[in-house]
């Protein structure tokens, strides 16, 4: 396992959002998202190439560069280089949820070449001269023995020369990410939405294996798509990409009920719940409102009892 130190604070802001994820934001207006996050205490930042085709790494960049650098740890996403779109006829990029005119395309390169160029130019998107931390972006999605063959070891040397401080992969599939952990020298995992309040797939294969290898965890979509963003959740609620399953909604109201019996708010459970397993080094929050991020920093602060994680563990939705 890498010796590679990255203190990585608490509470973090995923900067999908500043590159118009689901809605279009002004300069202005993603700016003032990520001044929230600043004056909220957050110094954590998350992006990656995919966000927007390249705008979420060029608006975080233009606001960090205004910051002391050594007061914020910066990741980003290597695996998908941005090139141009042949096919550009003036739309946007909706198929993949970001409101950005497709004028790029991302193109699948898990070559030492490509992992190389990936991490260069979101360098120069960024302005910024360092990046902490580099993930391998959903390995799975494109050929995971390559990532393992290729990727991955091109990431190792790009550590062992300095280039990057520290080295991952971030995925919301469980399989991926406990052998990606296993089988890589790596150093710190994002795990996106199979940890959370609602369900732990992680814990059975991913956690263990961290713990083994001494690798640490970051901690997304820890709302379930929306799921866990509310004190009252409605059954209109999406779950992942669809409607959300009986049994997900059954187990969702027991979480919900406890909440109530100790007067505990549910994002705020939702956003503590992976932190209290020791492997977790951070929470990423996401958000496209600066009101939203205020809300968030508070509840991730916010007093909550013991005997509420206990009554959830008694109740098995949360492992003992």
């Amino acid at each position: 396992m890498s010796q590679t130190e990255l203190r990585i604070p608490a509470l973090g802001y995923g900067a999908a959002n500043v590159g118009n994820l689901f809605r279009e934001l002004t300069d202005d207006e993603a700016w003032a998202v990520l001044d929230a996050a600043w004056d909220s205490g957050v110094r954590y930042y998350d992006t990656a190439p995919h966000y927007g085709l390249g705008l979420s790494e060029r608006r975080l960049g233009a606001f960090l560069q205004t910051k002391p650098r050594d007061e914020f740890v910066l990741s980003t996403k290597a695996g998908r280089l941005l090139r141009p779109n042949p096919e550009f006829d003036g739309g946007l990029d909706t198929d993949n949820d970001f409101f950005v005119p497709n004028t790029l395309q991302r193109v699948w390169d898990f070559s030492d070449a490509g992992i190389r160029s990936s991490i260069e130019e979101s360098k120069e998107r960024l302005g910024l001269d360092r990046i902490d931390l580099v993930y391998l972006h959903d390995p799975e999605r494109n050929d995971l023995e390559l990532a393992l063959e290729s990727a991955f070891p091109a990431l190792e040397r790009l550590r062992n020369e300095g280039v990057i401080g520290a080295i991952g992969v971030g995925s919301m599939v469980s399989e991926a990410l406990a052998r990606s952990v296993r089988e890589a020298d790596l150093d710190i995992i994002m795990i996106a939405g199979r940890y959370t309040l609602l369900e732990q797939p992680a814990a059975a294969d991913v956690l263990p294996a961290c713990r083994e290898r001494g690798t640490g965890v970051v901690a997304a979509s820890v709302f379930n798509s929306g799921l866990l963003a509310k004190t009252e959740p409605t059954r209109d609620s999406r779950y992942e990409y669809g409607g959300v399953p009986e049994d997900v909604w059954d187990r969702l109201q027991k979480i919900v009920a406890i909440c109530r019996n100790h007067d505990v708010a549910l994002p705020a459970a939702a956003i503590q719940f992976p932190l209290r397993d020791e492997v977790t080094h951070a929470v990423v929050l996401g958000s496209s409102r600066p009101e939203q991020v205020r809300q968030n920093a508070e509840l991730a602060a916010a007093a909550i009892p013991e005997a509420f994680w206990l009554e959830l563990a008694a109740e098995d939705l949360i492992p003992a």
